[in-house]
């Protein structure tokens, strides 16, 4: 069992990870985010999952301020657990090939876990990056972040976190590597969501994470292409939540997974309502009939009733929708 302890953490040393596919116009800048860092990293690994485009010679250029290695594609959960098996350091942050850090990130996410000795993990705020229509949008409100902090600097319960909004993002994780390691590393072959899998895993392990209400990173939406960006199946998603509410009933944390679940299935609904992918929307009512509440269900069995009709005035409830929050 992973024990948090002052002196193993003193020097606060970090690795950073950054798996890419086919990253070759955006390598540069992710690397160079980090090299911007107020807080220097101690070491940057990209992990090249078998690209075919140029960023290998990218990489070559940027030169001996990296470690670079190349393997055959495997994912970015792959990818990611060979940078963490490659590291040498205690600490590990996280960075897609196309993302980018602002440049005090690894300064304020070190101070809080100086702050706070006993934290095993910390995230953070960050900025989506809608650039095909060159619009920037906070994730979460930060002073609504503050709030919802409540005047500590972490989070009593991760899977609460998630359920507000105020999880950060795979781009904004700063976490212990041996906590990686009890949680199992990154689960090869989850294909949708392979990052919160993890996160997930964690959270039953150690409940307490810290957040920076501050924005500390730049996630860019539709990079086409993206090596965590593509599965859409609804079947991945099934297998995904089935198989963590067994596990969260495993590990005595059904109740607090619950409101998690429901957070990440609403998500997932409005996402396949809204992209007029309708049928696979009964198959989740009745699959995660104890997830979802009952008003919310009979919403969905009244515009899954005619599929047809319901495309139909899909165009109508768009625009409601950016009027007044459904509960949908």
């Amino acid at each position: 069992m992973l024990m948090s302890s002052q002196s193993g953490i003193s020097a606060y040393r970090v690795s950073v990870v950054i798996p890419a596919y086919n990253a070759g116009p955006y390598l540069s800048r992710a690397v160079q985010s980090v090299l911007n860092q107020t807080h220097p990293a101690d070491e940057i690994i990209v992990v090249d999952d078998g690209s075919t485009d140029n960023t290998r010679e990218v990489a070559e250029q940027i030169g001996s301020r990296i470690t670079y290695i190349y393997q055959e594609n495997s994912g970015a959960s792959g990818a990611r657990n060979t940078g963490i098996k490659a590291a040498g350091n205690e600490w590990i942050a996280f960075l897609d090939g196309d993302d980018e850090w602002l440049e005090r990130k690894l300064e304020k996410q070190i101070g809080l876990l100086k702050r706070n000795p006993h934290l095993d993990w910390t995230t953070g705020n960050f900025v989506i990056c809608h650039c095909q229509q060159d619009r920037l949008e906070e994730k979460l409100d930060s002073a609504k972040a503050e709030r919802l902090l409540g005047g500590r600097e972490y989070f009593l319960e991760y899977f609460r976190a998630f359920a507000l909004g105020a999880t950060g993002w795979t781009g904004t994780m700063l976490i212990r590597r041996e906590l990686l390691e009890e949680a199992g590393m990154f689960r090869v072959g989850q294909l949708l969501a392979n990052d919160l899998d993890m996160w997930w895993r964690i959270g039953y392990l150690r409940p307490k994470i810290g957040y920076s209400p501050e924005t500390l990173a730049i996630y860019h939406s539709h990079i086409a292409g993206s090596i965590t960006k593509k599965f859409t199946d609804p079947q991945l998603l099934i297998e995904l939540l089935e198989r963590h509410l067994r596990l969260a009933g495993e590990y005595g944390r059904s109740d607090q997974f619950r409101y998690c679940g429901e957070h990440f299935l609403r998500y997932w609904i409005h996402k396949y309502l809204f992209d007029e992918r309708i049928e696979h929307i009964r198959e989740m009512i009745v699959r995660f009939d104890k997830v979802l509440p009952s008003f919310y269900k009979s919403i969905l069995r009244l515009l899954t009733i005619s599929p047809v009709a319901t495309s139909t005035f899909l165009p109508l409830l768009r625009q409601i929708n950016k009027i007044v929050r459904l509960p949908i």
